[in-house]
Order: structure tokens, then C-alpha cells, then sequence
């Protein structure tokens, strides 16, 4: 194995890996306000999953990317090309995971909004997809690095 195929590999499991974490945290603190919500309503489910289900987005950029840099960092034979392809997986991974875990809260939020008034979901989805669009720009950044190297 080469250096440049090292430094790609490390990309990938930097973009999936960390964007991985960040959903897993962010589905974690949405799950847990679902729980105490669900524990007095179980009629609730329905809306409280897809709340819970918002801060996994990060974990599938994440693995997107990791996917596209893994296969090119097989074919790598130089260090140069390694280091960026390290590089292109670094927007995705950190903000993935960053953002999934802030999802996560804003999505625990609007599971708290559902408890007190039923009817309000789709400004608890609202809300929370705010916090996504940062997701959505780090994985255009990591795409347009990738198709640049």
C-alpha cells in the first residue's frame, strides 16, 4: 500500500466515520425526547420517528463521500493526490458531524413541541432541517473537491 492510498483511505473513514457519529448522536438525543413523549402518548410514534430519523442525513453524506474517495484512493500511486483526497473528505466528516449532533438537539426540541401540541410537526421538521442545510454545503464542498481532483 502506498502513502497516497493511505492518506485516501483515512479521507474516507474521515467522511463516513465522523458523519456517521454525528447521526448517531444527533438520532440519540431525538430518541430520548421521543421516549419521554411516547411514554405519555404512544399514539405519537408516527411523527416523533421522523424527527428522530432528521439527524441521520449526515451519517448517509457521509458515507457518500466516503464511498466516491475510497474507490478513487485505490488507484492512487502518488501522496499528492492522497493528501487531497484526505482533504476532500474533511467538510463532510467534521460538519457532518457538528451538525448532526446540533440536529439532534433542534429535532429533541420539536419532539418536546409534539408532547405539548400534537398538531405541530411540520414546525418541528422545519426547524430542524435548518440546522441540515449546513450538511447539504459541506457535502457540495466535499463533492465539488472530489470531481476537482
Amino acid at each position: 500500500m502506498t502513502l497516497g492510498v493511505a492518506l485516501g483511505v483515512f479521507g474516507a473513514a474521515i467522511a463516513a466515520g465522523l458523519g456517521g457519529c454525528g447521526s448517531a448522536l444527533g438520532m440519540k438525543y431525538a430518541g430520548e425526547a421521543a421516549a419521554g413523549v411516547l411514554s405519555e402518548d404512544p399514539n405519537k410514534f408516527g411523527p416523533c420517528l421522523v424527527l428522530q430519523a432528521l439527524p441521520g442525513t449526515q451519517g448517509i453524506y457521509g458515507l457518500l463521500i466516503g464511498f466516491l474517495v475510497l474507490n478513487k484512493a485505490m488507484g492512487v500511486t502518488d501522496w499528492h493526490t492522497g493528501l487531497f483526497l484526505l482533504a476532500t473528505g474533511l467538510p463532510i466528516g467534521l460538519v457532518g458531524l457538528i451538525s448532526g449532533m446540533c440536529q439532534g438537539r433542534v429535532a429533541a426540541a420539536g419532539v418536546m413541541l409534539l408532547g405539548k401540541r400534537a398538531g405541530e410537526l411540520a414546525k418541528g421538521m422545519i426547524l430542524a432541517a435548518m440546522v441540515e442545510t449546513y450538511a447539504v454545503l459541506a457535502l457540495l464542498m466535499s463533492f465539488l473537491m472530489f470531481n476537482n481532483i
